[in-house]
């Protein structure tokens, strides 16, 4: 029957994100549970196209790209696909009306990445919305449970922090973007010769992002504010080892926090009083 393979998606998309993300995954726990499976098919959606432009390198991506649209769409119209991932997603995209411009946006970001080496502010910008706010908005549907004016309210600071996460991803991952993909996300940037005054000036940006968009994530509902919380101050902590390293150590290692470090976060989180307000 249709509502155990409905299950069976939700499950693929479940094991994605544990695989992928522990950080995403430990964040999503927090969550009202009625908000979990939504995040976890969103969340398995977005990384399986991710995954077809940075990682399938001995395949044809934009051939497999375009097949992974053309069915996202198919599966839209029909609310079924023998994809699992893209199953569970179509099924949350129509519950929470999900618009086709967030969609879309993302898909074309995904499509950027097969080709666009380097950016200029308005692409990066246009980059940053796709990859990473359309995601954040996605989810904002899901924790507003259609309501438009909550949605309307928090929309901007949903992009904010969307934005600021991925400018750390850009900064966590510069070595195999640039070295191994032969990226360079940041406009008016010379990543051969990169300088502690293009860090500094990257991270300014983060900071204000993050300072905007904390005020956002304590106006959520407290049925999402934990978990989404518990992904902020995750980022914080990531955002903050970075910017203690000079600007060529970077290329060298990638940054991360260690797990002992995440669940460290968790109990903060938990015992943050600002989350149980409202």
């Amino acid at each position: 029957m249709k509502q155990l393979f409905d299950k069976v998606s939700i499950e693929c998309s479940k094991i994605t994100t544990r695989k992928y993300s522990t950080s995403f995954s430990l964040g999503i726990m927090f969550l009202n549970k009625r908000f979990r499976d939504p995040i976890y098919s969103i969340y398995g959606f977005v990384r399986l196209a991710d995954e077809i432009v940075d990682s399938f390198h001995d395949y044809d991506k934009k051939q497999l790209l375009a097949s992974f649209r053309e069915e996202t769409s198919l599966a839209i119209e029909r609310k079924i696909s023998l994809n699992p991932i893209i199953n569970a997603y179509q099924h949350i995209f129509h519950q929470y009306n999900i618009s086709d411009e967030l969609l879309n946006s993302f898909l074309d970001s995904m499509e950027i990445d097969l080709n666009k080496k380097e950016f200029n502010t308005e692409e990066y910008q246009k980059y940053i919305f796709g990859s990473a706010e359309a995601v954040g908005l996605m989810c904002l549907r899901v924790f507003v449970e259609n309501n438009s004016q909550m949605f309307d309210e928090l929309k901007p600071f949903a992009q904010k922090l969307g934005s600021a996460f991925q400018k750390v991803n850009f900064l966590r991952d510069v070595r195999m973007d640039n070295l191994e993909l032969g990226r360079c996300y940041f406009p008016n940037i010379d990543l051969a010769n990169f300088t502690a005054k293009d860090k500094l000036k990257i991270e300014e940006e983060i900071h204000v992002e993050f300072k905007e968009a904390l005020v956002g994530v304590l106006r959520l509902p407290p049925s999402a504010r934990k978990g989404v919380y518990l992904a902020y101050i995750y980022y914080v902590r990531l955002f903050n080892k970075i910017k203690k390293e000079n600007s060529q150590v970077i290329f060298v290692k990638r940054i991360r926090v260690p797990n002992h470090q995440k669940y460290l976060l968790l109990m903060k989180a938990i015992l943050n009083p600002k989350l149980y307000r409202g």
